[in-house]
């Protein structure tokens, strides 16, 4: 048996599942290997690894290659090797899909033992991104860039405490009464504190200690400078130095030691950061002052003043950590305000719900409501889960959900959603829904999603970040040289200072947050406008979409249509057509089929059974009945039939389709018996939203499975740029391919199976809210309100998003690139500007609270 032995590996997972045997670096990415947990030998730990991702062998043959950190999106390569972009290495595409979350999800599973973080619980990410989507289950810091973790908004409902408002004291986990006061009890307002507010009253807690010591600090450094305070009268300049060390200490030691802690983490892991330029740059002023304090002989003379004393720098050490400070907590505080869309949306939730068991209402907690349960909504009243009106009628407001501000009215069968609010009337309703099922749940799910993922914009902030540092670095050493050399007396001390300053101006953070946070903030406030976006490349690619192809059923119509013609043209009765008809519909799911048996049931037509019941995608539905075989569908099914129409009824076909009626052949065996119409009455924003696309400079084109005359009348009718009629769900998804080749950049909005293939292909996949889950999951963007008005609100979305990560972009660039070198002292030769590094300090704490700030603007567009 073997011995027990300890194995590492790369927590990037640079080289798939690969172990070490030693602990050190990972050789692809240089970051510090983490130790796995004990195993009897290195098979069983494959074995695991293997286990977790589906109990497939990762082979380096015959198999494609991913870039762990997504940089060119979902991309793989033929051979093994470094990523282009970011030169990491290759990890092997497992099976027929890309092993990303299959990664992502060892990456979880590894972390749960090794990220130590201080205190908490949930889900939290990096507001920088980089590890991708990696989510900590514990509070802290990131442990690649040390910025604080962000805590993801859970839609989680259980939990809720009732207590009195007379006696908070009392606290119960169910409604009931309060034992002292007899009161009812009510839900907890949210009072408790949220993780980030405990985050930023701790680092307001240390600012404050900081300011108070910073300042007596500064008054005795620039007290040679005040004309009214001569420091020196009182004690001499060596004792106002010992005073100033023992102020700067708690500031440095209390105050920021997490920044240098932040420091040291990046510098172990080989991921340098603005911690590791700060933690340089104010450890060198502070150990060069303490020495200059204890030891002044050990200078050279150029840097001792009149008296012997050498000039310290201690209220920089304690000024620029202060500033730092301030930009931190006015930085926590915008990040509790990104993600307030989402906190909005969870917030529509109520903390109970009416339930009626055997004719009683008993309010229970929200997560005891179970699929099934009967539940009374009353006016003004929050709609608990989402779920179907069993008994009376309701006016809702959806707009917080749909973006619509006109009331929605529902009757007995419609379904209603949780969150939005009652009218003033009670009814009602069936739960079906419930917890992390509902609308409300999945929409807040999504926009945690998107604003986890990464739009490929980022790339170019991500390739600078990653050798930025190092850069700046190399400048600070160029730039003491430089000063050393040929700077004017005492040049050493110019050296140090302004080498110093381009240390601390240096700001990352401001790249590495342009893009996300613009993400954060519009995804969200796509959310609350009842636009759902399921990944960032979505919103950059919806910005340049030329072109978009529109279903017509459910889409440019209301998806709503009803009974509008029967004519028989044999022996059979016109009520034998409708009866006929309906009863092989009324096993479809088709809305036609809908219209087809609701208007036979309104003219009392009672229906027949129908055996052998096949849907046929594109063409119609067939059956057998009586011994024969029987359809009813589109010319397409009259062709598998191998039955004809002859041209007088083909005119009155024809006759019904111009008016935009859509017909349908009813057959049996090989005749047509008889023709079915239905109509479909297009939305009234239809129109007007196709001509605000049209003015973007988007082509509007309708693939639709209709006729080519009933096709033609309503393109004609809206003014589209091009139609293709009786088209199956291959058509619709080779007409995006055709556009995609001619270089357009597609954008497909549907709501069916059949729209599934061309939502997957297109640039831009949006699925109408109110169409099936299959077309939800193979869409990038979700409309909650099924209506060409929503294309335009994400068109608008993208637009603005786009706009400001581009302003946040030129901003952290425009600032580095200009900062840096004034910091290194390029104006002193021909203005004699030198940058101070408390000023220094301070634009860099402020660059990164200015691009958050900018990307709030975008709660407001």
């Amino acid at each position: 048996m073997e011995a027990l032995h300890q194995n590492y590996y790369c927590p990037m997972f640079c080289e798939g599942d690969k172990t070490y045997k030693q602990a050190g670096d990972c050789p692809v990415c240089n970051m510090h290997l983490v130790p796995e947990k004990e195993e009897v030998g290195s098979a069983v730990i494959q074995r695991n690894i293997h286990h977790q991702v589906g109990h497939k062998t990762l082979s380096l043959k015959k198999e494609k290659y991913f870039c762990p950190m997504k940089c060119e999106g979902e991309k793989t390569y033929e051979q093994p090797g470094d990523c282009p972009v970011c030169n990491m290495h290759l990890v092997p595409v497992v099976g027929k899909e890309h092993s990303h979350d299959k990664v992502a999800a060892l990456q979880h599973d590894h972390s749960h033992s090794h990220e130590k973080h201080t205190h908490g619980t949930g889900n939290y990410y990096c507001p920088m991104r980089c590890e991708g989507d990696k989510l900590y289950h514990e509070e802290g810091d990131c442990p690649v860039c040390g910025m604080h973790l962000i805590k993801e908004v859970s839609v989680a409902l259980s939990g809720t405490i009732f207590t009195c408002s007379m006696h908070s004291e009392i606290k119960r986990n169910k409604p009931g009464s309060c034992p002292i006061c007899g009161m009812d009890l009510i839900p907890e307002s949210g009072d408790v504190e949220s993780e980030e507010e405990r985050a930023s009253k701790k680092m307001t807690k240390k600012f404050w200690v900081a300011l108070i010591l910073s300042v007596p600090i500064l008054i005795i450094a620039m007290s040679e400078f005040i004309p009214f305070v001569n420091l020196e009268n009182l004690a001499p300049k060596k004792a106002w130095n010992w005073i100033e060390f023992i102020l700067a200490m708690p500031v440095l030691f209390y105050s920021s030691w997490v920044f240098f802690k932040r420091g040291w983490s990046s510098i172990v892991r080989r991921t340098p950061n603005m911690w590791t330029l700060i933690s340089i740059g104010v450890g060198a002023a502070y150990i060069f002052s303490v020495f200059a304090l204890i030891l002044p002989r050990i200078f050279p003379p150029q840097f001792q003043d009149d008296q012997g004393n050498i000039h310290i720098y201690f209220e920089a050490v304690a000024v620029i950590l202060t500033l730092v400070l301030l930009g931190q907590v006015l930085e926590l505080r915008a990040h509790s305000k990104t993600n307030s869309a989402i906190k909005a949306l969870l917030g529509l939730v109520p903390p109970v719900a009416r339930i009626i068991r055997n004719g009683v209402e008993e309010e229970i907690p929200l997560e005891d409501v179970k699929a099934g349960d009967i539940l009374k909504v009353k006016p003004g009243e929050k709609i608990p889960v989402d779920g179907v009106i069993t008994n009376g009628t309701a006016v809702i407001d959806e707009s917080m959900i749909t973006g619509e501000p006109i009331p929605a009215e529902k009757v007995s069968g419609e379904k209603v959603t949780g969150g939005t609010i009652n009218g003033k009337t009670a009814f009602e309703m069936k739960a079906v829904k419930v917890g992390s099922d509902t609308l409300l749940a999945q929409i807040i799910e999504m926009v945690n999603q998107a604003s986890r993922s990464r739009a490929p914009i980022q790339k170019l902030a991500d390739t600078v970040a990653k050798y930025f540092v190092q850069i700046v670095i190399s400048i600070s050493i160029i730039t003491f040289v430089v000063w050393a050399i040929w700077g004017p007396a005492p040049a050493y001390v110019y050296a140090f200072v302004n080498a110093v300053a381009v240390l601390i101006i240096a700001c990352p953070c401001a790249l590495g947050l342009a893009t996300p946070m613009s993400i954060m903030v519009g995804t969200g406030r796509g959310a609350q406008s009842g636009v759902l976006v399921k990944d960032a490349r979505a919103i950059e690619e919806m910005n340049k979409v030329n072109t978009l192809i529109i279903d017509k059923t459910g889409t440019i119509t209301e998806g709503k249509p009803s009974l509008k013609n029967y004519k028989s043209f044999g022996s059979l009765s016109d009520e034998e057509i409708l009866k006929l008809s309906a009863s092989i519909d009324a096993n479809s799911e088709h809305p036609l089929a809908d219209s087809i048996v609701k208007g036979a049931k309104e003219k009392n037509i009672e229906l027949i059974k129908m055996d052998k019941f096949e849907s046929v995608t594109g063409k119609g539905v067939r059956a057998v009945f009586d011994g024969k075989k029987i359809g009813l569908g589109n010319q397409k099914l009259t062709d598998d039939f191998k039955a004809a129409v002859n041209d007088d009824n083909n005119k009155m076909v024809e006759e019904w389709q111009l008016t935009g009626q859509t017909v349908m052949f009813l057959i049996i065996e090989n005749k047509v018996e008889g023709i079915v119409s239905v109509s479909d009455k297009i939305k009234e924003s239809s129109a007007k939203a196709i001509r605000e696309l049209q003015k973007t400079g988007i082509e509007v084109h309708m693939l639709t499975g209709d006729n080519q005359l009933t096709a033609k009348a309503v393109a004609d009718e809206l003014g589209l740029d091009g139609y293709m009629a009786d088209c199956l769900p291959e058509d619709k998804y080779k007409k995006v391919k055709e556009l995609q080749d001619q270089n357009h950049i597609v954008a497909m909005a549907g709501d069916g199976i059949n729209d599934a293939p061309a939502l997957e292909q297109a640039n831009v996949g949006i699925a109408m809210g109110t169409g099936t889950d299959i077309a939800m999951q193979s869409a990038e963007i979700t409309l909650v309100k099924g209506d060409l008005n929503g294309i335009v609100r994400a068109r608008d979305l993208s637009t603005n998003v786009m706009r400001n990560i581009k302003q946040n972009l030129f901003f952290a660039f425009v600032y580095n690139s200009l900062g840096v070198p004034v910091a290194a002292g390029i104006l002193f030769p021909f203005f004699g500007i030198l940058l101070s590094p408390v000023i220094a300090a301070a634009a860099m704490s402020f660059s990164s609270v200015s691009v958050i700030a900018n990307a709030l603007r975008l709660r407001n567009q």
